[in-house]
């Protein structure tokens, strides 16, 4: 577990267990140095608790890579809760993890994530302040969206020129709710969809509203388009799909979307323009930090607006460089963390 944490560069790792309502959760602190940690808490089912722990320690650092590029005042944090196999109440685990944060005193601000709920937040509010993303604040994703939808527009205006998606064929990938926000807004600005879901009620609804093709989910690697938008699964781009990709672009809000670091440089090999996720995806972590400490609606939109500055920036010294985007980004992550550590040694 130690190598595990040493490995992700993870500063704390919090457990429990309460027999009494069946919570099993964990709660990965990847970085203080910036500020109290912030990232959401995931209620999903796990094959194992290995690969929960691997979830918890993987997207704690992504968080912690976001709030850097973003400029926020904080470090990043992931918490899972196992959904137990068994009948449970749903406000009797939640209250258990609201407790468990509170213990914390602050060094972790929790948030809704794949699974959770703003009703769920409510019911963690209950038992702590440390918790953001309630019935008050509001849900993060049609935020997300935003963000992505800025790096789509930025991207494609790196490849063509122009900012203008009609006629745009995107491949989505996941339409949960980041993905469906995303989806209504491409089909307004135009854009031709192909999609994809696990879930077929999902796909279908999304096809319905937006005139989206549907594929399965396997197929949709294989579809001709300009753009990927992987909007569900991690670590989807990898050395058996990359080479079925017959698209140019890939911008998706899904978080950790590369196998390794290694896809990076094989994707600009193959030429396609890949957007680092970790940016991409940070206007939810922008808006839950930003209401948290009460900042307005325009503040936040204004903020999100900077991921496709940043982005362009990226591309722009790629070029230079001949590095991947995401190397770049990762990079420049780090340097803003270890900048953060010294100050915080110093201190």
């Amino acid at each position: 577990m130690f190598a595990e944490m040493e490995h992700h560069g993870t500063r704390c790792l919090h457990l429990m267990h309460d027999p009494e309502s069946g919570l099993k959760a964990i709660i990965a602190i990847h970085s203080l140095a910036r500020g109290p940690a912030i990232g959401g808490c995931r209620f999903i089912s796990y094959p194992n608790e290995q690969s929960a722990l691997e979830d918890a320690l993987r997207l704690a650092r992504g968080m912690s890579y976001k709030a850097a590029l973003a400029d926020l005042p904080h470090g990043g944090a992931k918490a899972v809760i196992i959904q137990p196999n068994q009948p449970f109440n749903r406000q009797q685990l939640m209250q258990c993890f609201g407790q468990m944060v509170d213990s914390l005193n602050g060094a972790y601000i929790t948030a809704m994530d794949s699974g959770t709920r703003v009703t769920d937040m409510d019911i963690i509010r209950s038992q702590t302040r440390w918790v953001s993303c309630t019935k008050q604040q509001g849900d993060p994703s049609p935020y997300t969206a935003k963000g992505v939808m800025e790096a789509i527009r930025t991207t494609v205006a790196f490849r063509s020129g122009s900012r203008d998606l009609n006629g745009l064929t995107v491949a989505l990938q996941g339409v949960g709710h980041v993905g469906m926000a995303v989806a209504q807004n491409l089909h307004a600005d135009g854009a031709r969809l192909i999609i994809s879901d696990v879930d077929e009620v999902r796909a279908h609804l999304c096809a319905e509203r937006f005139n989206a093709e549907i594929v399965s989910p396997d197929s949709l690697y294989d579809v001709k388009a300009d753009l990927f938008c992987p909007c569900g699964l991690g670590a989807i781009l990898n050395t058996h799909t990359l080479p079925r990709l017959r698209v140019n672009m890939v911008v998706g809000s899904a978080n950790n979307q590369l196998a390794d670091d290694s896809i990076a440089s094989l994707l600009q090999q193959k030429g396609i323009l890949y957007a680092p996720d970790f940016l991409v995806n940070a206007g939810g972590l922008i808006f839950v930090a930003l209401q948290y400490a009460g900042e307005t609606l325009q503040a936040i939109e204004q903020k999100i607006q900077q991921i496709g500055t940043m982005l362009q920036n990226l591309y722009l010294r790629s070029i230079t460089t001949q590095l991947s985007p995401h190397l770049l980004a990762l990079e420049q992550a780090r340097m803003l963390l270890k900048q953060a550590e010294q100050l915080h040694t110093a201190a």
